[in-house]
């Protein structure tokens, strides 16, 4: 048995199955889809074969949700395991999300409250018997 850890052993994978074992993509069939459809870059070059070599050094380029993810491949993985595994078999290289300043919130109180109510109906009265005649 070598001194190296298993997803460093192959030098190469199917970029299907390794966008599923670094569990980019819930399926196997999704992430074949994604790369049939011509979704998937490798090295800025668009792939439309599944069964495309990848390797470690590689870099990724593909829609993942509301985002583009870029990534470089830094392992192959022999096995689909926990999420802190697949985390290993990549460096993400995807700029972070700028925050977008949402709508300000309401800044009212709700409704009213009676007393607020009668001091509606005050100033409400008020301008009705200051107007000229």
């Amino acid at each position: 048995m070598s001194d190296a850890p298993s997803h460093l052993s192959a030098t190469k994978q199917r970029l299907d199955k390794w966008l599923w074992h670094a569990r980019f993509y819930k399926t196997r069939g999704l992430a074949s889809k994604m790369v049939s459809a011509g979704h998937v870059r490798v090295n800025s070059d668009k792939v439309s074969k599944p069964a495309h070599s990848v390797k470690p050094g590689d870099v990724l380029t593909f829609p993942q949700g509301n985002q583009i993810r870029v990534v470089r491949i830094e392992g192959i993985g022999d096995r689909r395991g926990p999420a802190p595994e697949a985390q290993t078999l990549y460096a993400d290289l995807t700029e972070p999300k700028e925050s977008v300043p949402r709508s300000p919130k309401f800044e009212g109180k709700g409704r009213p409250t009676k007393r607020d109510r009668r001091m509606i109906d005050l100033d409400r009265q008020r301008g009705l018997n200051d107007t000229p005649q």
